[in-house]
C-alpha cells in the first residue's frame, strides 16, 4: 500500500476514510519532510528498557497506544500479539498470540486489558495472566481505545456510536447513535469517561455529554461548522482523545477550530481556527497542538493567545504531544522524538527509537515516556 494511503478505507458502505495526512491519492502531491535541523541540545533521552510486542502496527491504522494499570504496561500488534510488562524494568509478565488482526490501541483499568479487532470485536481479558473474561461484537469497527470507569466500559465505534457495556460481564447497558457524515477520517475520538458523565466527540464536529447510568444526551455543543461546496472541504473530523486540563475539556478538529469547553453545560469558553487530527497536551497553563502540517503551537489555556509556534517539523507526521517536565514530545514518521521547551518551542532534544517510525501516540506515566515503534518496539525513556 502507498504511504500516502495508509488512511484510506471503507468505514461503510457508503461512506469513505480518507487520509488524515490530507493525501487522497496516489497522484497527490505530497510534502516532503523538513530535514533535520541542527541544535545545541540541552537535554537527553535515555532508554531504560525495550520489549519486543512481537509484530508490527500494520499499515491502516494510527491509534494503537499502550496502556498502563497497576504497575504494569500492555501492548498489542495488529497481528494480534499482545504483551504485558512490568512498567519500571520492561520484564515480560505474559505474552497472548491472538488469532485476531486487532486495529487499536489497549485499554486497561480493573484487572481487564482491552482490545477491538478488525471483525468489530471488543474483547477483555485478565490484567493478571491474559485469560479472556468476555466479548461483545460491536456493530462497527473500534479504532480507539476502549475507556472505562469502576462500572463500565465505553467504546465509540467506526460508525458513530457510543455504546456502554457492563465492565464484570461485558453486557450491553446503553447505546447513544450519532449522525456521522458520508466523508470522514478513519478513526474517532476515544470518550472520556468520568463517574456520571462520558464526553465524546464525533465525526460531525460536535461534542456531547452522556448521562452514563441511561445513556440520555445531557448536552452537545458544535464544535466546527462543516463549509466548503465539496465533501473534502466539508470533513470536519474530531478523531482524537478532548483533553481536560484546568477543569475545562479542550478538542481540536479537523479543519476546525480548537475550544475550551465547561464540562459542566457544554457551553464554549473560547474558540480559534486550527486543523488538527491528533491529541493535545497541557502544561505551564498552556494548550500544546500539533496541526495537520505538523507545526507545534503553544496557546494560553485561558485566553486561546498564541504563545509561541514551532515550524522546523513541517510535515514530519508528528504524533499526539505529550507533556514530560518542561518539555512537550512528539515522535515523527522516520522514528525521532523531539523535545521541545514549553517556554517558547525550542528543541531540546532529539533520539531516534526505531528507523520504522512512530504512528501511534506517546505515553507519560511518573516522568516516564513510553513510545511503540511501528515495528513493534515498546520503549521506555527518561528526559534528563
Amino acid at each position: 500500500m502507498k504511504p500516502g494511503l495508509k488512511r484510506l478505507a471503507l468505514v461503510t458502505g457508503i461512506s469513505i476514510a480518507l487520509s488524515g495526512c490530507g493525501m487522497f491519492s496516489s497522484e497527490t502531491p505530497v510534502d516532503a519532510p523538513s530535514p533535520l535541523v541542527e541544535f545545541e541540545a540541552e537535554q537527553s533521552l535515555v532508554e531504560l528498557w525495550s520489549v519486543d510486542v512481537g509484530g508490527d502496527l500494520g499499515e491502516l491504522y494510527h491509534q494503537f497506544r499502550p496502556s498502563i494499570s497497576d504497575g504494569r504496561i500492555f501492548a498489542t500488534s495488529a497481528e494480534g500479539d499482545l504483551v504485558a510488562a512490568n512498567v519500571d524494568s520492561g520484564e515480560v509478565i505474559w505474552r497472548q498470540e491472538l488469532d485476531t488482526d486487532v486495529i487499536g490501541g489497549v485499554g486497561a483499568g480493573n484487572g481487564l486489558v482491552l482490545f477491538s479487532t478488525l471483525e468489530g470485536e471488543v474483547i477483555a481479558l485478565s490484567a493478571d495472566d491474559g485469560s479472556e473474561r468476555w466479548r461483545f461484537q460491536a456493530g462497527s469497527e473500534v479504532t480507539a481505545q476502549p475507556q472505562m470507569n469502576a462500572e463500565l466500559v465505553v467504546i465509540q465505534q467506526l460508525d458513530g456510536k457510543l455504546v456502554a457495556l457492563d465492565v464484570d460481564t461485558g453486557e450491553k447497558r446503553w447505546s447513544y447513535d450519532s449522525q456521522i457524515p458520508r466523508l470522514s477520517l478513519r478513526g474517532t475520538s476515544a470518550p472520556i469517561v468520568a463517574a456520571d458523565l462520558t464526553l465524546a466527540a464525533f465525526a460531525n464536529g460536535k461534542m456531547v455529554a452522556v448521562d452514563n447510568a441511561n445513556g440520555r444526551q445531557v448536552w452537545e455543543q458544535r464544535i466546527s461548522l462543516a463549509e466548503g461546496r465539496s465533501e473534502l472541504e466539508r470533513i470536519v473530523d474530531i478523531d482524537a482523545q478532548p483533553l481536560v486540563y484546568n477543569r475545562l475539556v479542550y478538542t481540536a478538529s479537523y479543519q476546525g477550530r480548537l475550544a475550551a469547553i465547561s464540562p459542566g453545560n457544554g457551553q464554549i469558553v473560547w474558540a480559534r481556527d486550527l486543523s488538527s487530527y491528533r491529541g493535545l497536551a497541557g502544561g505551564f497553563g498552556n494548550i500544546y497542538a500539533v496541526t495537520d502540517n505538523s507545526s507545534v503551537q503553544a496557546f494560553d489555556a485561558r485566553s486561546n493567545a498564541s504563545v509561541w509556534q514551532q515550524d522546523d517539523l513541517l510535515h514530519r507526521g508528528l504524533t499526539s504531544p505529550v507533556a514530560l517536565g518542561n518539555s512537550i514530545l512528539v515522535g515523527d514518521s522516520e522514528g525521532y522524538l523531539h523535545a521541545l521547551s514549553q517556554v517558547d518551542g525550542h528543541l531540546t532534544a532529539r533520539y531516534r527509537v526505531d528507523s520504522s517510525g512512530l504512528q501511534g501516540d506517546l505515553l507519560v506515566r511518573d516522568d516516564v515516556l513510553y513510545a511503540l515503534s511501528n515495528d513493534g518496539r515498546l520503549v521506555a525513556l527518561k528526559l534528563q
